[in-house]
């Protein structure tokens, strides 16, 4: 990937200059992405991951593998197996080893998602990151380790840094564990725990699970690679998954588009009363960002999905909306972007745990929404926005990219909106600004011409 150029500390988000009519490729899921990097180290022959997403997250979680002696060879490739070309990866398991220091970054995979296969290594791993990494939530995966029969030393912290000391297989079994903060602790203990000497009976205990889809989708990728997965939804125990030992395949994946990133594209032909295509959107798919089909749609737009993908049309309205965002939460600051902006108040309900995501997002969309004329009230558990015309100014992002596209919809309507470090896009949208813009230019080869 050629570097992009340097972007300035603050952004001026582009106005668009009328509707849109582009058509915008966005890059592999990131939550694809890291699944299938772990599966595929954990499998007992080679694999590949196709079209990958090259991010912050990803970058971080191919080089922990590497820390560990999985090889992960980057490579262009040819088109196969329903494939059109484009980058690749080759994954090549190896026994996992140590000593080793990963590097977390402020990713909620690579954290959550690799203290269980370190527990699978020969030697101690060191598990640190950015600051914020410290204050997000990881005892849940501590303890259910220590429970299944991992050492690991956090200093009584519950949290980052931390060091496991693999002893090159963990014992598995049955454990409880409290989610409610985050579906990554279930979704982390099911990804190894074909390899834990007996599998794994996770059962979560506590308030209700968040972000459903993203548990499903591990199961779904597990499934894939040939593991025996039961779970509530095939009839078995409500909030009980269990995962059989065995040996998992080597697999071809292609990894979907990030349709949670598609997210301020949709917004735009919403907020625009344009149009707006990604290509590749899958028919059937696990991924969250899925159901902005029907949010948006809600909100004021239609959409019509085709081999060529999903087009999203505005009608040049904006709706407000009363919706329960507890399993798609991830898709909550955007959709509080374009709710600031339409005709009538929204509440956005069931995100109480985005206080513990890479930022306390409905603390900080309260602020930053508000200090640009808005009238946005923090809720136990969400938001409510009463829309206000909004003016320009800086708009904070904490390290969030999601807070970061949140503000470039909002620069679409608003005049002078400053995005404090939008680079920050970077950690699951590269190239974000250049996508903004082409999408806003029509001259750009993104542009549809009339």
């Amino acid at each position: 990937m050629t570097e992009s150029p340097a972007l300035p500390a603050l952004w001026p988000a582009p106005v668009a200059p009328g509707a849109v009519d582009a058509t915008v490729t966005v890059p592999g899921s990131k939550s694809v992405t890291n699944r299938g990097l772990v599966l595929a180290a954990l499998s007992s022959e080679p694999g590949w991951l196709r079209r990958p997403l090259r991010s912050r997250d990803t970058l971080l979680m191919a080089e922990a593998l590497r820390a560990l002696g999985v090889g992960i060879e980057e490579t262009a490739s040819s088109s196969s197996a329903g494939t059109s070309g484009g980058e690749a990866w080759r994954i090549i398991p190896a026994g996992l080893h140590g000593p080793a220091t990963v590097d977390v970054g402020n990713a909620g995979t690579v954290m959550r998602f690799l203290p269980p296969v370190a527990t699978l290594a020969d030697g101690p791993i060191r598990f640190d990151g950015d600051p914020r990494s410290y204050e997000r939530p990881l005892g849940g995966v501590i303890n259910a380790l220590r429970a299944l029969g991992a050492r690991i030393d956090d200093d009584n912290r519950g949290a980052l840094p931390m060091t496991v000391f693999g002893g090159g297989a963990l014992e598995g079994g049955a454990v409880e564990i409290d989610a409610s903060s985050s579906s990554q602790f279930v979704s982390a203990l099911l990804l190894s725990a074909p390899r834990f000497n007996q599998g794994v009976e996770v059962r979560h205990v506590g308030a209700a699970l968040p972000s459903m889809p993203h548990i499903r989708m591990t199961v779904d990728m597990l499934r894939s690679v040939g593991a025996q997965v039961d779970t509530p939804e095939a009839g078995g125990e409500p909030n009980v998954w269990r995962v059989t030992p065995g040996a998992l395949l080597g697999r071809d994946l292609v990894v979907e588009p990030d349709l949670s990133n598609a997210q301020p594209f949709l917004a735009a032909a919403l907020v625009t009363g344009g149009r707006v295509t990604i290509p590749d959107w899958p028919e059937h798919t696990t991924q969250p960002g899925d159901a902005l089909r029907e949010i948006f749609t809600t909100m004021g737009g239609s959409c019509e999905l085709t081999d060529r993908g999903l087009t999203f049309t505005g009608s040049g309205r904006v709706h407000g909306i009363d919706v329960d965002l507890s399993e798609v939460g991830e898709l909550t600051p955007g959709i509080a972007a374009v709710a600031a902006l339409a005709d009538s108040p929204s509440t956005l309900r069931g995100v109480a745990h985005l206080r513990l995501h890479e930022t306390d997002r409905l603390a900080a969309l309260t602020k930053e929404l508000n200090e640009l004329g808005g009238d946005v009230t923090e809720t136990a558990d969400g938001l409510h926005i009463r829309p206000r015309p909004l003016h320009g100014g800086i708009f904070h992002t904490y390290e969030d990219h999601r807070l970061a596209t949140a503000a470039a919809i909002i620069g679409l309507a608003v005049e002078g909106v400053e995005v404090e470090n939008v680079a920050t896009t970077a950690k699951t949208l590269p190239d974000f600004p250049a996508l903004w813009t082409e999408m806003l230019d029509p001259t750009s080869p993104a542009a549809r011409r009339a």
